[in-house]
């Protein structure tokens, strides 16, 4: 069978550039050997992750917030079997959900292992060991990623785990021990500091959340720590170790000194790494860098030009909608048309509660880059909206251009910033400036209310409710 274009993998990035391409009137394949469509993160990721965060955010209000509303209820308790099983419900509709936009794109699916026989044909491999052979003009390699360790932790995947099995644990911990202060850590961690669990957060930086902006790394530490989640910065890891049902992790501090930190699990999030395995990229001479990544140009080809690739198997952050965005990219621009894509402006979020966005340039880049700016801030306690919700914690953060006021970055702490930080999004696409913002009627009492006084600040130093 011949194809304009065949996809390989089904996440994010992969389902997109094969609706995308569908809509252009291409005849598209797409190949995934796993049972269920998208991916990484419909499955083990990003949709997962939330449904358990919701779960336990719930739960966490009702204990903590509840009789602050005037709400009594009897001592709430919870069924975590009952968690597992609505969020395993919540990932069925989703993936069932991409199976529909295939049959309606008219996409032909494949279920099975995907690798090279030559630059246009692909063998996909069953589980039963049959194969069978489908030839494309193009081909799109959007295989993810999967969880890193490091060289001397054995994951078992029972006490020693990763975010994949931490998803469908059969019960909370009594005592989680996070290795890596990232988003899937914090995220992770949260779940089951909020469910009652003791979490113990280990990172070798001398921040969490190290590649965002240092405001929010102490903010986002502090309200942690108020939330009960005991944090390690500046703490290298040294060894992990199972002895029954109790884990033992070795760690050196900043001084040097051995610490040992002793629980029920483990959670290894030490980041991701691309997954080319089993694809044959050296059948085609596909070159990949020493990271493992897939090495390509400004349009997404490799060096077959005919073989693109898109994702976490390529340079850049490791997001969802990053690789949507590159699908987009890729399929257009094999129909012909001129995209682009501004990898300055893929935002970056951490679905703890309060959340966190981000968007453009930290101040520490803007340091080091020796760019001239001003930074404007305003705290979500002084905003009425947030006091009638009691999420007073956090704040949202404008930096601009000194000379020329044009938005570089906006950092946000706080309820719904998630979804708050595509206002900052829009108006740095079109190269607002801070008094663009700070000038935008905002609706009362709302959220992005922050927004407009953060970019004010920015702008004249002048928020008009600090």
């Amino acid at each position: 069978m011949k194809y304009d274009i065949i996809v390989i993998g089904s996440g994010p990035g992969g389902y997109i550039a094969a609706v995308r391409a569908s809509q252009l009137g291409k005849k598209v394949a797409i190949i995934e050997k796993y049972s269920t469509l998208g991916g990484t993160c419909l499955n083990v990721g990003c949709i997962p992750s939330k449904a358990l965060l919701d779960s336990a955010h719930h739960y966490y209000d009702a204990v903590h917030h509840f009789a602050e509303h005037g709400i009594t209820v009897e001592k709430p308790t919870f069924d975590f079997g009952k968690m597992v099983e609505r969020k395993a419900n919540v990932v069925e509709t989703t993936t069932g959900g991409i199976k529909y936009l295939m049959e309606k794109n008219s996409v032909d699916v494949f279920e099975g292992l995907g690798s090279f026989e030559d630059a246009t044909h692909v063998k996909i491999t069953k589980k039963d060991g049959s194969s069978e052979m489908i030839e494309g003009t193009n081909i799109i390699i959007a295989t993810g990623s999967k969880p890193s360790s490091l060289p001397f932790i054995k994951v078992d995947k029972e006490r020693i785990i990763t975010s994949t099995e931490a998803l469908k644990l059969k019960e909370v911990p009594k005592h989680l021990i996070v290795i890596g202060g990232g988003v899937i850590g914090l995220e992770l961690g949260s779940v089951y500091a909020r469910l009652g669990a003791e979490v113990t957060v280990i990172e070798y930086a001398p921040k969490i959340t190290p590649t965002m902006d240092g405001d929010i790394s102490k903010e986002l530490l502090r309200v942690l720590k108020k939330q009960g989640i005991n944090f390690n910065v500046s703490h290298g890891v040294t060894s992990v170790e199972r002895n029954g049902n109790e884990i033992s992790v070795k760690a050196n501090d900043k001084k040097g000194q051995e610490v040992v930190f002793t629980g029920d699990y483990c959670l290894v999030s030490v980041g991701r790494k691309p997954y080319t395995e089993g694809l044959g990229l050296e059948k085609v001479g596909v070159k990949v860098n020493e990271k493992g990544q897939v090495e390509i140009n400004n349009h997404l080809q490799t060096n077959v030009s005919n073989i693109y690739a898109i994702g976490d198997v390529v340079k850049g952050a490791m997001l969802a909608h990053k690789a949507e965005e590159e699908g987009v990219v890729v399929a257009e621009f094999i129909a012909g048309e001129k995209p682009h894509i501004d990898y300055n402006l893929i935002p970056g979020i951490v679905y703890t509660w309060p959340e966190v966005a981000a968007v453009g340039k930290t101040e520490e880049e803007l340091i080091a880059a020796k760019i001239n700016y001003k930074a404007g801030k305003f705290s979500m306690r002084a905003l009425g909206r947030s006091r009638a919700s009691g999420d007073i914690d956090g704040f949202v953060k404008v930096l601009a251009d000194k000379k020329t006021d044009e938005i570089l970055g906006v950092h946000m702490v706080g309820a719904r910033v998630a979804d708050l930080i595509m206002e900052a999004a829009v108006a740095m696409e079109f190269r607002a400036s801070a008094e663009d913002l700070a000038r935008i009627c905002h609706g009362h009492p709302t959220y992005a209310e922050a927004v407009k006084e953060a970019a004010k600040a920015a702008w004249d130093g002048k928020p008009l409710n600090a």
